[in-house]
């Protein structure tokens, strides 16, 4: 792993791993905040309609998610994880849209721009290979070697047929010799 990543990664895993610790610990006010969201789409999504649950959730799945991007485990599946869980963060807890104090709409317009580019951070991480191919590279080069194999082994089996006609006429020759 290179230095960029091994510093890169936990720095942008702090954030989620306070944030997720934070809303997983006292969900209030996220809850009460997420509950107009949660109350809209647990039906259609088939959740439970339990904001305080569903918060508490997606602070463990943030704090998890976090936890394993920082320590470089799994860190593609950690970075979906992450991005997954904060969309419905920043939709719920950075409403911009309805603010009508001009200073707090300003203020959730910058929380919900900086909510964007760590989703832009972590979708970045979800990508990245660490300089190793992924997984739709190798399942070409998997698929191109088995053309090959496949390639080659219909000549073979052509050149052995080949062989037996000519073996099979040589052994005809040789009986009908023996026969004179």
């Amino acid at each position: 792993m290179s230095l960029v990543r091994k510093v890169a990664r936990p720095l942008l895993a702090a954030i989620f791993i306070k944030g997720g610790y934070d809303a997983f610990m006292t969900p209030g006010g996220r809850a009460a905040m997420a509950a107009p969201l949660i109350n809209r789409l647990a039906g259609p999504l088939g959740l439970p309609n339990d904001p305080d649950l569903l918060v508490r959730a997606n602070g463990l799945a943030m704090a998890g998610g976090g936890t394993l991007l920082a320590l470089g485990r799994v860190p593609r599946l950690a970075s979906v994880v992450l991005a997954a869980s904060l969309v419905p963060t920043t939709v719920a807890g950075h409403a911009f849209w309805d603010e009508t104090d001009p200073a707090a709409r300003k203020q959730q317009l910058t929380q919900f721009l900086k909510n964007l580019s760590m989703l832009g951070g972590v979708l970045l991480a979800a990508v990245d290979t660490d300089g190793k191919p992924g997984l739709a590279y190798r399942a070409g080069l998997a698929s191109d070697a088995a053309g090959r194999a496949a390639r080659s082994g219909r000549r073979e089996a052509r050149h052995l047929a080949k062989t037996a006609r000519r073996e099979a006429k040589l052994v005809a020759f040789q009986a009908k010799d023996a026969v004179s």
